[in-house]
């Protein structure tokens, strides 16, 4: 059971192997190859969200220097830089407490490249292991700490240094998903 109650969700999306995510930030571009061996529910899920659309217009809603930045929470829709940096409520509620509607199943015992070195590409949760959904953050350096306990899904292969300027209230413009394969 997840967080919610409800049983898992299982994504559609069908993991090809050789994702690219392209995000597209107020502050530049990140591109990260994504995961699909080692933690294929987190990437599936990703692309379905990122495919959809889930992400564009979303705003970074948590920054912890040297450690994180966060985003992915649908409650940043419509709010401001300023809204959100300042740690408002916006029309959807509190930004951090969003999710799709729904968890998927943890995947870090289970993947082996699960290294949440610089520029690592996770996925956020509750407390409850089964609790991710759609927010994702980068880590701001090594954070091994968390390996045992959140699901790393991809890795940044160009645009740590955009990584680096962003804050809280800064914008997800767009995630587009590219195959590196003809």
């Amino acid at each position: 059971m997840s967080f919610f109650g409800d049983p898992l969700y299982t994504p559609k999306y069908k993991v090809a192997g050789d994702e690219i995510a392209v995000i597209e930030t107020d502050k530049g571009t990140i591109r990260v190859r994504l995961d699909g061996r080692g933690a294929p529910i987190h990437t599936a899920n990703f692309c379905e969200l990122a495919s959809s659309g889930f992400y564009d217009g979303l705003r970074f809603h948590r920054y912890v220097d040297g450690f994180v930045i966060q985003g992915g929470c649908p409650n940043t829709r419509g709010m401001t830089s300023q809204q959100v940096a300042s740690g408002a409520a916006g029309p959807y509620g509190m930004p951090g407490t969003g999710g799709p509607g729904y968890s998927i199943r943890h995947e870090y015992d289970v993947n082996p490249n699960n290294s949440h070195v610089d520029g690592a590409l996770a996925m956020a949760r509750s407390q409850a292991p089964d609790s991710a959904g759609s927010q994702f953050y980068f880590c701001l350096g090594d954070q091994h700490f968390l390996d045992p306990n959140y699901t790393v899904f991809g890795v940044t292969v160009e645009g740590k240094d955009v990584i680096a300027k962003l804050r809280a209230g800064d914008e997800i413009k767009s995630v587009r998903i590219e195959h590196t394969k003809a």
